[in-house]
């Protein structure tokens, strides 16, 4: 059960807590912005903020908060004697918020966000933060206010002002479009150029998609990795006898089709993107040259196709022969996957999830030990 699932656990058992959301990270922080964990009266733990660094003493200010039922927020991580005390020797800052989750209004915007991230569907959750003020002793007067949008864009909740929920409403509908998290400022009537209301915002977007040409054993082994990384992965092939939920149980849909005929009903219906992965493992030409001169003529980040060298060089022949460009061929990752010396499919699908990785971050691939600079980007 993932920390979402948990925290709606105790939403449903109607339990008072404490909820602390990460909000802001800088340098080698071992969790993004929107990490929560939520934390009970009686001192139990869902989820974690940093994989075990801060959890501890930000354990100990949800008890506070959970005490004087004002929302507060704090730093970790200023200096190297408060990151060693703390356990973020790894040299990462975070800001944390925890608020009281003791009021049904409260709890019912953040049931709405994490019921979207538990079935994968958009939804932002946004959340009024202290100010920067040593007057206001980094603590709110109350609970934080917040307002959540679900899958259709509904607004729940708000922030006093009408054109302050109004404003709030509209850009974390524009964060989610974009898979954004962030902290926004406006002035207390809602006007985006004051200052004084602080809101953080976190969202949360339907899963990337992997889509798995080939019903191999290297497409079951891909499957699995695919869904360990949060992708939502179909596995398609014309073959109906090879085609199977049984031989994919990871895949979350198994598509008997031809290859291009089904991606290009999926690139009409809107459901591949730039986060869209393709894999064609058949490495045989007459599906393997189809799929691919649609894939690279669509808006997937990532294109591969697996086979040896000498394969690869026939099916580039036949795409040029098919119509293709150079830079529509020059998308193509063939051979898929990175120099791992994978042969097992196991190893192999690491290999390409390792390059599908690096392709979506822009990262060079190599031995962090042989590179200088910034781990995370």
């Amino acid at each position: 059960m993932n920390e979402a699932e948990s925290i709606l656990g105790w939403l449903s058992a109607e339990q008072d807590f404490a909820l602390a959301v990460v909000t802001k990270t800088w340098s080698s922080a071992p969790r993004p912005a929107g990490a929560m964990m939520a934390v009970a009266a009686d001192g139990e733990v869902v989820g974690s903020l940093s994989g075990g660094c801060v959890e501890s003493v930000v354990h100990e200010l949800a008890l506070e908060v959970l005490t004087t039922g004002r929302a507060a927020s704090a730093h970790y991580g200023t200096s190297d004697a408060q990151a060693f005390a703390v356990g973020l020797a790894c040299g990462g800052q975070i800001d944390v918020l925890v608020t009281p989750i003791i009021e049904v209004a409260s709890a019912s915007r953040l049931r709405v966000y994490l019921e979207a991230v538990a079935g994968s569907q958009a939804a932002a959750l946004a959340l009024e933060l202290p100010g920067r003020t040593e007057e206001d002793g980094g603590s709110l007067r109350g609970p934080s206010r917040s307002l959540a949008l679900d899958a259709h864009g509904t607004t729940h909740g708000g922030f006093g002002h009408a054109r302050l929920t109004e404003h709030i409403a509209t850009d974390a509908q524009a964060m989610i479009a974009t898979g954004a998290t962030g902290i926004l400022e406006f002035d207390d009537t809602g006007r985006r150029l004051g200052a004084g209301t602080r809101i953080f915002v976190t969202t949360s977007t339907p899963p990337p998609r992997l889509l798995i040409f080939g019903a191999i054993d290297y497409a079951a082994a891909l499957a699995d990795l695919g869904r360990f990384l949060g992708y939502r992965v179909t596995v398609c092939d014309a073959r109906k006898v090879f085609t199977t939920a049984v031989r994919f149980p990871a895949a979350h849909d198994v598509v008997v089709s031809w290859p291009h005929r089904y991606f290009v009903a999926e690139v009409e219906a809107g459901r591949v993107e730039a986060s869209t992965v393709v894999a064609v493992l058949t490495h045989d030409l007459k599906f393997d040259v189809p799929v691919l001169l649609e894939a690279v003529r669509s808006a997937a980040g990532y294109v591969g196709a697996l086979g040896s060298r000498r394969t690869h060089a026939q099916r580039t022949d036949a795409l040029r022969e098919a119509g293709a460009s150079d830079e529509e061929i020059a998308r193509i990752h063939g051979p898929i996957g990175l120099d791992l010396g994978a042969r097992s499919p196991e190893a192999t699908a690491v290999s390409i999830l390792a390059e599908v990785l690096a392709n979506g971050s822009k990262a060079t691939g190599a031995s962090l030990s042989a590179t200088t600079g910034q781990i995370h980007r």
